[in-house]
């Protein structure tokens, strides 16, 4: 699962070396953009400088722009984009005391800011990589060429199915739900992530580059060197692979190529909100929820979530007020996407987390800020914070409107990983358990199979030079015309969500109606469609004994003993929610 960070306070020289602009399409906005720096907490009135500060301005709902520029100038801010639909805006200002006034003008909710603290170190996103990707330790006791050749399959299936144990868990097959409803291309998915390798052979048939939108600027300190000048990546590149990994288990298409998604028919887009790096900001992501709003998008999967805060809270009495008041900004201001979403016929689904946790009892959080580091790349200002469910809340997967998935292994054990939580669960869904095996041993199998760019594999060292995988989480395909397709085992909430926003295409394809909006499109009321979607799962109960033991065989430490509690019933649980989708059930029992 991804993070999205709070756009950051940006120095001169900085805003100097990555300013860039990407004009969206949605009517009436304006969603102009300007390089951001993530690595920052503090608000300029915390930090008492002068320094020209940027910040995220969230409006009252029902001010109009206007109303809310002349208010952010009075504050002594210069207004540098904003979005007139969702009501916020990006802004810049050198005056210490401009976050209080913009939280004491009428019609403004708020205004969030840090500093910038210069350069990320490495290992930034290792703690992410760590359960998608397992550690390098434990990757290295696997070490070795794939020996893996095509299985043999049946002439209706891709070459890789018998590998796809997580299709198979949800009925998505060539003899489940592929024969009543594959997916129709009047019908879109969005992936808000770290962007989609369009060119991948197992994606692109089903790529939508017209309507495909980057919404951020590489940023050299965290990103490395831009790959084009302008420093905005093409609609149709992913110099990070997850957002590519979670695009295929969507819509990969059947083409006797590879693997096939669950929705193998459906058209995807990607809405990039995050950085090379795997980072999000807040503006890019509210620009892509609202894009998906205005361009007919059916379904949107945001596999990531806020950065500093592991939990965003209205008012922890460990946090400064100006951290409070962050805090609030980003709930608020990712609840107006999501309700604006919604209200144009878009369904957000989203991962629940990694960190195996009970989101109902979080307890206290000793992690947030996560922002700034010291040299090795350690919170410099993480502090203990009693976490009080009520008041704060992991987001986006605890925002209303939100379907919430937690992930599963091939036994449909909840995985290690997972978060969970009678209030916060509303489905789960295959996302891998490299250690569901026998003797709790790391097996990639126990993972998600899916697309992986060439450029990334590359970069990452998992092929030779010959372009042959050297390690068993990564596969080779070849097309009729010699082309390489790669593929890699990724497990995570993140590789969770894309299944249930599989099926979630289906039901809109399906059951959808012509959109009068969107000529030659379908649309489906995204209640109707969160109904079939969790109505059609099926029921999983708690394990019995209700708390369930995992045992983990780990190349670094050992035998690795964790347990967490299951509550609820059958039909609706911590663990399972309304139980594990099914993509056959979902278009046949309806």
């Amino acid at each position: 699962m991804r993070k999205i960070v709070l756009s950051a306070a940006m120095s001169t020289a900085l805003l100097a070396t990555t300013l860039a602009v990407t004009q969206s399409a949605s009517a009436g906005t304006d969603t102009t953009q300007v390089g951001q720096n993530p690595r920052s907490t503090r608000s300029a009135a915390t930090s008492g400088t002068s320094a020209t500060q940027r910040f995220v301005v969230l409006y009252v709902a029902g001010t109009s722009d206007a109303n809310a520029r002349a208010a952010i100038t009075a504050a002594g801010g210069t207004v540098l984009s904003s979005n007139a639909e969702v009501g916020y805006a990006l802004v810049e200002s050198s005056a210490a005391d401009f976050a209080a006034k913009a939280d004491a003008a009428v019609g403004l909710v708020g205004a969030a800011a840090d500093r910038s603290i210069g350069k990320a170190p490495a290992d930034a996103v290792s703690s992410a990589d760590a359960i998608e990707k397992l550690t390098a330790a434990e990757r290295a006791t696997l070490a070795g060429r794939s020996t893996l050749k095509s299985p043999a399959r049946s002439s209706r299936e891709e070459p890789l199915a018998s590998l796809q144990w997580d299709m198979k868990a949800i009925g998505a097959t060539a003899s489940g739900s592929y024969k009543t409803e594959p997916g129709s291309k009047k019908v879109t998915v969005g992936i808000i992530d770290t962007g989609v390798d369009g060119t991948h052979p197992d994606i692109a048939p089903n790529f939508d580059a017209k309507n495909s939108r980057n919404f951020v600027t590489d940023l050299p300190d965290i990103d490395g060197p831009c790959e084009v000048a302008s420093c905005v990546d093409p609609v149709d590149v992913d110099d990070d692979g997850h957002g590519t990994h979670v695009a295929s288990t969507i819509g990969s298409p059947v083409n006797g190529l590879g693997i096939a998604g669950v929705a193998p028919g459906v058209n995807l887009v990607s809405l990039r909100a995050g950085q090379d790096s795997g980072y999000f900001f807040l503006q890019p992501t509210l620009d892509a929820l609202t894009f998906a709003a205005d361009s007919g998008v059916d379904v949107v999967n945001m596999s990531f979530y806020v950065d500093p805060w592991l939990y965003n809270c209205q008012a922890n009495p460990a946090d400064s007020p100006a951290e409070q008041q962050q805090q609030r900004v980003i709930v608020a201001a990712v609840q107006r996407a999501i309700d604006y979403a919604r209200s144009k016929g878009v369904l957000p689904i989203s991962a629940s987390g990694n960190e195996a946790t009970d989101l109902g009892a979080p307890g206290v959080d000793s992690t947030s800020p996560d922002y700034p580091v010291d040299a090795d790349g350690n919170p410099t200002e993480a502090r203990d914070r009693t976490i009080d469910n009520a008041t704060c809340l992991n987001v986006p997967a605890e925002n209303d409107g939100v379907v919430t998935v937690n992930s599963t292994g091939p036994s449909g054990r909840k995985a290690y990983y997972s978060n969970y939580g009678t209030e916060q669960s509303d489905v789960s869904a295959p996302g891998g358990d490299a250690y569901d095996t026998p003797n709790g041993r790391t097996s990639p199998k126990g993972m998600i199979l899916a697309a992986y760019p060439a450029n990334v594999a590359k970069a990452e060292g998992t092929i030779d030079e010959k372009g042959e995988p050297n390690t068993p989480f990564v596969l080779r395909e070849k097309t009729k015309d010699g082309k390489d397709a790669y593929y890699q085992y990724l497990q995570g909430t993140s590789m969770a969500a894309p299944h249930a926003a599989g099926v979630a295409a289906l039901i809109v394809s399906r059951y959808g109606k012509p959109d009068k909006a969107h000529p030659g499109t379908l649309t489906l009321d995204p209640k109707l469609t969160q109904a079939i979607l969790l109505g059609t799962a099926t029921d999983t109960p708690c394990p019995v004994p209700a708390e369930f033991t995992y045992r983990r065989v780990s190349a670094t430490a050992g035998e690795v003993v964790s347990t967490a509690t299951c509550a609820g019933t059958l039909d609706d649980n911590g663990f399972y929610g309304e139980g594990i989708v099914n993509a056959l059930s979902a278009v046949t029992e309806f």
